[in-house]
């Protein structure tokens, strides 16, 4: 499997972070890389950086996003969308280097939780682009 970093999907994932107002997310250790030739069925991946590991190499927690080219580079924004959020959905709000099952006690990380945050995210997205375009009318 070849691996190389992903820029456009970091760009992207950091939209969706300053939009639906994930503070929690330290995106300075938040790193995305698209890989190749894989065999799984998953568009993309969470990988964690568990406590253990960071105990043992005295560092902090990171988190590693992880899409599979193949997969991922065939869907369009709207979906690439969707799997991002689907994906940070699963950090936690201590960003401790653990990751969220699809189900707690308290949440549920299904289609329809990332449909609506998708629609929150680009109704922010929208309203943005407004506020831009009001802001540039005003100054000239």
């Amino acid at each position: 499997m070849k691996v190389e970093k992903a820029e456009d999907v970091r760009l992207l994932a950091e939209k969706i972070i300053l939009s639906l107002n994930f503070s929690h997310i330290k995106k300075e250790r938040l790193f995305f890389y698209r890989s190749f030739s894989s065999k799984t069925r998953a568009l993309a991946r969470i990988w964690s950086f568990p406590s253990l590991w960071q105990e043992a190499l005295n560092l902090p927690s990171y988190y590693i996003i992880e899409v599979v080219s193949e997969k991922f580079d065939k869907l369009d924004s709207e979906q690439q969308a969707k799997v991002l959020i689907h994906e940070l959905l699963h950090i936690p709000k201590t960003f401790s280097g653990a990751l969220l099952p699809h189900r707690t006690g308290t949440f549920k990380l299904s289609q329809r939780t990332v449909n609506k945050m998708y629609q929150e995210y680009k109704k922010k997205e929208s309203g943005d682009k407004k506020n831009w375009r009001l802001n540039s009318k005003v100054k000239n």
